[in-house]
């Protein structure tokens, strides 16, 4: 069941919202400051005391897959600020590990890259454990290229390819006669996990491969060598790099990684960024939901580089979407 809290249009490229307002979101928000005034009463606390969970107030302890971190950091900031009577603690874990430490009730929010597996949603049936689920951001996987490289186009196929080994050359993709050298991130990183099931389709990767730690040391090791080919998330896609554009299957319009083809669905290796709670759990858990699934949360999202996914957007400069080879 996935949040439906829609509000007024924010404009790209800056997402600025327009002057339609924003309805839902601001009732959210108003909900948030009405329960917040009725929480604290016309007296402080104690700062022993111990502090009630509400909407607005209590504990909670998040679980974030590693990527998703700064995100998370800058909306729990934001939400801190706004309610100092909240406290979020927020720790690294893989998608899988955040869905384990959310069964075994050792946090209550999980941030994951990913819907939930099968195994993960038929382990929760057997257990009896109801859980929400509320995509909050949207975000894509961008093969990167050095800008100098005249390759612009790879369909899906080309780039299993290139990481099975069997595609050992740049003229062969119509660039230069030059080796390719593919570059991947750390195994444990939701972003290998998802570019294993959606470009080698499960396939493990064999082709001889350069080792880098994360999404800037990609773009920097991709910008310094014009045999490379890496991936990184989209807000690493035009960072001394070059974005690749991409078709699911060769002859389908090539898409390029943007916002707005990301918002659209059109771009083929796009990703939700998901929240899941238990609907009985922590209230202070769904307070936070709400604010960052709010106009000003899917603003933030927008400032990290991300696709908001929870109001809508209106695009203001559309840009070419497609390309031919």
């Amino acid at each position: 069941m996935f949040d439906k809290l829609r509000g007024g249009f924010l404009d790209s490229d800056h997402f600025v919202a327009s002057g339609a307002g924003c309805p839902s979101a601001e009732r959210a928000v108003l909900l948030l400051c009405v329960v917040a005034t009725w929480a604290c009463g016309c007296t402080r606390q104690p700062s022993s005391a111990q502090v009630e969970d509400t909407l607005t107030s209590g504990r909670i302890t998040v679980v974030c897959a590693p990527e998703a971190r700064p995100l998370i950091e800058r909306e729990r900031a934001a939400f801190v600020a706004l309610y100092p009577q909240s406290e979020i603690q927020v720790r690294d874990g893989s998608s899988r590990e955040a869905v384990r430490a959310l069964f075994g009730a050792e946090c209550d929010l999980a941030v994951i890259l990913r819907e939930l597996e099968p195994e993960e949603r038929a382990a929760a049936v057997r257990g009896r454990l109801e859980l929400e689920g509320y995509r909050f951001a949207r975000d894509a996987l961008v093969v990167v290229v050095h800008p100098g490289n005249r390759v612009e186009n790879m369909a899906l196929e080309q780039v299993r390819g290139i990481y099975l080994g069997e595609i050992r050359r740049w003229s062969e993709l119509g660039g230069t006669d030059q080796r390719i050298v593919p570059v991947i991130q750390k195994p444990e990183l939701d972003i290998m996990g998802f570019f294993v099931q959606q470009v080698m389709n499960g396939e493990a990767i064999t082709a001889e491969t350069v080792y880098e730690t994360s999404d800037s040391t990609v773009a920097r090791f991709v910008s310094n060598r014009p045999d490379a080919i890496g991936f990184v998330t989209l807000s690493w896609a035009e960072r001394g790099v070059k974005p690749v554009r991409h078709a699911a299957l060769a002859g389908l319009p090539y898409q390029k990684p943007d916002p707005e083809t990301v918002y659209r669905g059109d771009y083929p290796l796009s990703r939700y960024y998901n929240f899941y709670v238990r609907p009985g759990g922590s209230k202070l858990a769904h307070g936070f939901i709400t604010f960052v699934t709010s106009r000003d949360g899917q603003a933030i999202v927008h400032e990290q580089g991300l696709v908001p996914t929870a109001v809508p957007v209106r695009f203001v400069r559309r840009s070419p979407m497609q390309s031919s080879h």
